[in-house]
């Protein structure tokens, strides 16, 4: 799968986050606020979203309207993982060593890194509860 560029994938946060296809309108005023992006400009990167095959666009009347061919997770999933072997050998504890070394973790954070350490070594029992 294709990496998208960061103005790109911004447009696809916002196709994937809608609840249904959007028009170019749409996005233009779910973009970042404070940030003035040209029609013509987000009109040119759905352009090229569009022949990379990750949305399809449907002409109702005059209006196009823009829907997502490729899924969100396995997106995401794909490119943190290709994140995680090109820039840190494969290493999770480097990734986290490399965010998070000398700052402060927040309890919540903590937790939820421990909830995932436990699930991916068969502390969880199905229900979510530790195992005794």
């Amino acid at each position: 799968m294709k990496k998208l560029p960061d103005a790109e994938l911004e447009l696809m946060m916002i196709i994937w986050d809608a609840e249904g296809p959007v028009t170019r309108m749409e996005i233009e005023e779910r973009m970042d606020e404070g940030r003035e992006v040209l029609p013509s400009t987000i009109l040119s990167l759905l352009s090229r979203l569009e022949e990379r095959g990750f949305v399809e666009r449907e002409k109702r009347g005059k209006i196009n309207y823009y829907s997502a061919r490729v899924e969100k997770e396995p997106y995401l999933k794909e490119t943190g993982r290709h994140i995680l072997k090109r820039m840190f050998g494969g290493s999770i504890s480097n990734f986290a060593t490399a965010l998070y070394d000398g700052e402060e973790l927040s309890d919540e954070d903590i937790a939820c890194l421990q909830d995932f350490i436990d699930s991916k070594t068969g502390k969880h029992t199905p229900s979510g509860g530790k195992k005794r």
